[in-house]
């Protein structure tokens, strides 16, 4: 009998314990605080930056304050704050699952390996893998990378498509791991590195931060798929639907392309690519 009573005392704590330790939905931790907590980075640029005022800024930000705002109307709220919390590769998905953040504003890839752990919005925005390089080391794709060296965030996507790339073309390369964007240019300014991996838009974003940028290039090959989305928590169903349904809307009502232009211009905008995007999303409401 003690046993049993024991047993039942243990199940009993341990089911108290996983209890306390569940995320509360985040419509409801929203509503409760009259506060949503965003993620974002820091020197993502177009997407996800710091401005000149030190203020979150980019494409990312623009959809993510277009979903704050719809929220703020699904829930009758007079007022929302908005709570900015800087995030990392390393630290994004940690903090999203644990509650740190409630909607991450970032560059994040859609990959099966991060939905084992989130989940994702309607994609905003197609890209792919490319190098920035410095125009003494002559590198215009990965082919030329065989004894130079190439900085990647490791535990991106990016990197996994580099290692492909360099096994493919059989090319021995020197890969130099960094924590940052801003960590990869300053290597590349420095000449500590040849070539700097990541997607093709963060990489001419770079370029305007680059305090030589004549003497960096951009190549024109991609050598892996790209699908960007935001990131929310897994099975929060109900909030991840009201964030696709404000991009939807967006989509719908062409209101993404001032949105768009202002961060990319408008020749990218009527590539068929991203106008298929656009399109496949609008869903109905």
């Amino acid at each position: 009998m003690i046993r049993v009573a024991l047993a039942f005392l243990l199940t009993a704590m341990v089911a108290g314990q996983t209890t306390a330790q569940e995320t509360r939905p985040t419509l409801d931790k929203i509503k409760g605080a009259g506060a949503i907590t965003l993620g974002f980075r820091e020197a993502s640029i177009p997407f996800s930056f710091l401005d000149k005022d030190k203020k979150p800024a980019g494409y990312s930000v623009d959809l993510c304050l277009r979903v704050v705002a719809a929220v703020q109307q699904r829930l009758s709220l007079k007022d929302l704050k908005v709570n900015w919390v800087p995030e990392t590769p390393s630290t994004r998905v940690p903090d999203l699952v644990r509650g740190m953040i409630d909607l991450e504003c970032g560059s994040t890839t859609i990959t099966f390996t991060r939905m084992e752990q989130v989940d994702f919005s309607f994609l905003t925005f197609v890209d792919g893998a490319s190098l920035l390089s410095t125009t003494v080391s002559k590198i215009a794709r990965v082919g030329d990378l065989g004894g130079k060296r190439v900085g990647v965030i490791p535990g991106t996507s990016t990197q996994q498509a580099l290692d492909a790339a360099l096994r493919k073309s059989l090319v021995n390369a020197q890969v130099v791991e960094v924590s940052e964007h801003a960590e990869g240019l300053a290597a590349l300014e420095k000449g500590a590195l040849d070539a700097y991996a990541s997607d093709r838009a963060l990489l001419a974003g770079l370029t305007l931060k680059a305090k030589e940028p004549d003497k960096l290039q951009l190549s024109n090959e991609y050598y892996s798929y790209e699908p960007y989305a935001l990131m929310v928590r897994r099975g929060d169903t109900a909030f991840r639907v009201e964030v696709n349904r404000a991009l939807a809307s967006l989509y719908r009502s062409g209101e993404i392309a001032p949105i768009f232009e202002k961060w990319f211009g408008p020749a990218m905008r009527s590539s068929p690519l991203i106008q298929s995007l656009f399109l496949l999303q609008s869903l109905p409401e």
